[in-house]
């Protein structure tokens, strides 16, 4: 494990939601974002409305800019979420999940409560000089953020799809070089 299990779930879900946004978009309806709520074992306020919806869906340009940013501008934004959010860091311990990190309230709005979680995420990433884990993937036709918790460091697609589509077209290559 690189990080502690809170940052790693929360740099994993900024992610995946960051990448909803990469065609086809899979975050359209209210069913989708119960389903990555829960995927992502979230807790607290839940309104379950088109307007949350839409302000979860206004997120991932944000998540998008953090997750690829260099070190400096990355804590710019950080420290930014934070602020808005009037942040509060305090430990909390709930359901089967020992003592971690939350820093706002469990009934503020589920898209203020992804964005701190994210960037909490990403003072762990900051602080550790660790940004060359995250960036973007590999394939030419894709942009999708790739977060590499690798021990070697060797993940360069965002998805087993990108990166099946590229062993094959080398191999195609080779092939056809060796013709």
């Amino acid at each position: 494990m690189v990080f502690a299990h809170d940052t790693e779930q929360s740099l994993v879900a900024a992610v995946t939601l960051a990448n909803t946004a990469e065609p086809p978009d899979t975050l359209e309806t209210v069913a989708d974002l119960d389903a990555f709520y829960e995927r992502f074992e979230f807790t607290g306020r839940r309104d379950r409305t088109r307007a949350e919806l839409d302000e979860v869906r206004a997120l991932r340009p944000v998540l998008r800019s953090l997750l690829t940013a260099d070190r400096d501008t990355a804590a710019d934004l950080v420290n930014t979420m934070l602020a808005e959010a009037r942040a509060l860091p305090q430990l909390v311990r709930h359901d089967r999940f020992d003592w971690h990190l939350h820093a706002v309230v469990s009934d503020a709005p589920l898209p203020t409560r992804i964005s701190v979680e994210a960037a909490m995420a990403m003072i762990d990433v900051i602080r550790a000089d660790e940004l060359s884990r995250l960036g973007v993937c590999a394939d030419d036709d894709c942009e999708a953020v790739v977060l590499d918790l690798s021990r070697n460091r060797s993940r360069r697609f965002c998805s087993t799809a990108c990166g099946n589509r590229n062993a094959v077209a080398a191999y195609r290559a080779r092939r056809a070089a060796d013709a």
